[in-house]
């Protein structure tokens, strides 16, 4: 590792960066929610950042800033290959250069062909840079990100609370509340690091959502994602059904490939649809489900309203297959992760 570090200083400085980049995860679109580190030659931590809202600082800058002159023969930990561009601000690559820094590790290669090249720009200058390999179950925040670059899309998790048994309403129709209330205080939290919720113009009609990412005494956080509503059916007109929606904005696409145009085209990268079977059966039919959060209550109830409307497939063999990436305990409810 050069100048007495450590294979467990750079993993610690990692964690602590992609721990910074999660933090402002939804704050950053278009831009990717980078964190970085600045770490000592004697291996302590001197500096963290994270990529600031559009406009603002890049996350080697604020780390830059936080360490001073502490920066000057340091190693730079980061979760992106530094920019090599100048655009709303200068590269960064440049600036690690002018701080003295020594060493610069990062996880991911900037796949946009006008900021990648940093890693280039850092050797030319003298400067040790090496990729690192992603820690086991560390939470990345820059996989949407990345997945929405490439694919020239939002990345889209399909978000939805069920029974044991596989329903999300009850015969009668009610749905409040199947999860408890840790599980829905980690919902809003989760709702808070998204750049949109999507919802079908029944759920709209239905349940009148407000589609906000609250704390838990009902204050707004302080990130709040864009409300989407896709389908033809008017909400404007509809007394007081969507009324908190006309109340707090929304945009509201007639399908599906027209919403997720859009929105990448006005800077979004990471949508949650939450509803409601319709709109969840419709994203899966067109094969645009690139994650799943289900939350597992401790219900049964024999019959009921399922999570999709249609059927996606006729056969196990057609079925599109998920990878369970995490698990998590909330209260006696169970998120569970999967990605394509």
């Amino acid at each position: 590792m050069g100048a007495g570090l450590q294979d467990s200083n750079i993993s610690a400085a990692l964690l602590r960066a992609m721990a910074a980049g999660a933090e402002v995860r939804g704050t950053t679109s278009p831009n990717p929610p980078v964190g970085a580190v600045i770490v000592s030659p004697a291996g302590e931590i001197v500096g963290v950042g994270a990529t600031q809202p559009v406009g603002g600082a890049h996350a080697e800058v604020m780390a830059l800033r936080e360490a001073g002159d502490k920066a000057r023969g340091a190693t730079a930990v980061v979760t992106l290959e530094p920019c090599a561009h100048t655009g709303r601000t200068g590269p960064c690559a440049q600036a690690l250069i002018d701080a003295g820094v020594a060493r610069v590790y990062y996880l991911h290669a900037d796949p946009t062909p006008q900021a990648a090249g940093g890693a280039e720009v850092l050797a030319r200058a003298g400067v040790d840079v090496a990729k690192l390999e992603k820690p086991p179950h560390a939470e990345d925040a820059l996989v949407p990100w990345l997945f929405a670059v490439r694919t020239q899309r939002p990345h889209v998790t399909l978000k939805f609370a069920q029974t044991l048994d596989g329903f999300t309403a009850a015969a009668d129709g009610t749905s409040q509340w199947i999860t408890g209330e840790a599980a829905r205080d980690w919902v809003h939290a989760d709702r808070a690091h998204r750049d949109a919720i999507v919802v079908g113009t029944g759920t709209a009609l239905a349940d009148n959502p407000s589609l906000t990412a609250r704390l838990s005494d009902g204050s707004l956080r302080a990130h709040q994602p864009r409300r989407v509503v896709i389908g033809k059916r008017d909400l404007e007109s509809a007394g007081d059904a969507a009324s908190h929606l006309r109340e707090l904005g929304y945009e509201q696409y007639d399908s599906i490939e027209e919403a997720l145009y859009e929105l990448y085209a006005t800077g979004a990268r990471d949508v949650l649809v939450e509803g409601g079977a319709g709109l969840a059966s419709s994203f899966l039919k067109a094969d645009l489900v690139d994650a799943i959060s289900a939350y597992i209550a401790p219900l049964l109830l024999g019959e009921g309203r399922g999570v999709l409307a249609h059927p996606v497939t006729q056969t196990l063999a057609e079925a599109t297959r998920f990878r369970r990436v995490g698990m998590k305990a909330l209260g006696d409810d169970v998120l569970i992760e999967y990605v394509r």
